[in-house]
């Protein structure tokens, strides 16, 4: 399947029902079954999903909504050894906290690999779940809009982290989260953010999913028939259940084609499927308008002072290339790094690459903060790469190697890096 026929999960369910319409649901699933099985197969692991935290807790916010954190510390051994290589002193408690902010239909649970790899560098992760999502309290349609959520987001921080460094790292409206942040309370991204991590993510000022004619009408089709379709399932959960074990397998296709731009194993689109579409209806409704007009560029300015990776899949037709512009635009210091053959679930479809990143960037800011070096001042830099590790281990596995690999370079973190780098430079 080529790349311009990948799209965002809802989107996909909007188009679906068209679809559906004509009769070609069959077909789809059909369709399905065929594509990419041997590497899909090759890329299973026994590793699993599941993450024990170290705590959980529950944020109550100012208009009593209940949002479920998850805190995982890392061991005395791991933290000591960052510590080392970035504090003057070597004390792990200068470290900054990593936050970890999911986006529209997901949870904390969209996390679980970059969750293990910070703890296991040495890093304390805080992930939490947005209102209405997960294990956190639903509320008011009104409240779903982004600038509620940025005042979320400070309450998890006041409550569960009052004081120290920060490191916060946003996917899609969690990327959207931290820029509310920034706007309602500037002084603390001043003095505490010393690092952000924005993942598919934008700024506002574009319609979202503006990637292509399909893209357009599965938002225009979420936009005006949603609100008929969600309300009366909302209001018959039973009747939402049986028709998703009915159409288990339309389900996956969806969410693989909708979500990744690669071939990802049989149990992680599962693993998705369960997050994106078991979010409440009622849920999905609320927050589809807060996307109408959003607009947080100005924002932007407020980061001037924290060390940011802007992270992004060639193939992310959600937020497109020109969002993440709209960005790198604005933060002339920044780190702007996208990854062929990703779409927009980005950090479970090349968590590796994701992961070796995000621990760099903490790393880098931690050392920045001690030196007290002005980030502000850095230059920008602009990367196109390649996650190469998984390609190699794909071939391997499904015994299709052959000259392609010849041609690439890397250095495990999935860049064919100079060339690449010389070319978005030039770009």
């Amino acid at each position: 399947m080529s790349p311009a026929g990948r799209r965002h999960p809802l989107i996909g369910i909007g188009a679906a029902v068209v679809a559906a319409a004509a009769g070609v649901a069959a077909g789809v699933v059909a369709d399905r079954a065929s594509r990419n099985r041997a590497a899909a197969l090759a890329l299973e692991t026994d590793e699993g999903f599941s993450i024990t935290p170290t705590r959980q807790l529950v944020v109550i916010t100012d208009d009593g909504v209940p949002l479920h954190v998850e805190v995982d510390e890392p061991t005395p051994e791991a933290a000591a050894a960052a510590a080392d290589g970035t504090t003057r002193r070597g004390r792990p408690d200068e470290l900054p906290t990593v936050v970890l902010t999911h986006g529209y239909c997901l949870s904390l649970g969209c996390w679980v690999y970059q969750r293990r790899a910070l703890a296991q560098a040495g890093y304390r992760v805080v992930s939490w779940d947005q209102r209405g999502h997960g294990r956190s309290g639903v509320a008011d349609a009104e409240s779903y809009v982004i600038d509620r959520l940025g005042a979320d987001l400070h309450a998890v921080l006041d409550q569960v982290i009052p004081t120290g460094d920060l490191m916060l790292v946003g996917h899609s409206m969690g990327g959207m989260t931290i820029l509310a942040l920034g706007e309602q309370f500037p002084d603390l991204v001043r003095d505490r953010v010393v690092a952000v991590a924005l993942v598919g993510t934008s700024p506002g000022g574009l319609d979202l999913a503006n990637g292509g004619k399909v893209a357009t009408m599965g938002r225009m089709l979420l936009e005006v028939l949603g609100p008929r379709l969600l309300r009366p399932l909302s209001e018959r959960p039973e009747l939402y259940s049986r028709l998703r074990r009915i159409t288990r397998d339309l389900e996956d296709f969806l969410v693989e084609q909708h979500s990744f731009a690669s071939p990802v194993p049989r149990s992680l689109v599962r693993y998705t499927a369960d997050m994106l579409l078991g979010t409440p209806l009622p849920v999905v409704e609320g927050y589809l308008k807060t996307f109408d007009g959003f607009d947080k560029r100005p924002a932007l300015s407020e980061f001037a002072s924290s060390m940011v990776l802007v992270f992004n899949g060639c193939q992310d037709v959600l937020t497109p290339p020109a969002h993440r512009e709209l960005i790198v635009g604005a933060m002339p210091g920044g780190e702007h790094v996208v990854v062929n053959d990703a779409g927009h679930l980005i950090m479970l479809e090349h968590p590796d690459l994701l992961n070796a990143h995000l621990v760099q960037l903490a790393a880098q800011a931690t050392r920045a903060r001690a030196e007290r070096i002005d980030v502000s001042r850095a230059p920008r830099v602009r990367r196109v790469v390649t996650d190469v590790a998984r390609e190699r281990r794909m071939r391997r596995l499904t015994g299709s190697d052959g000259g392609r690999e010849a041609g690439r370079g890397g250095d495990g973190k999935g860049a064919s890096a100079k060339e690449e780098e010389r070319r978005a430079r030039g770009a």
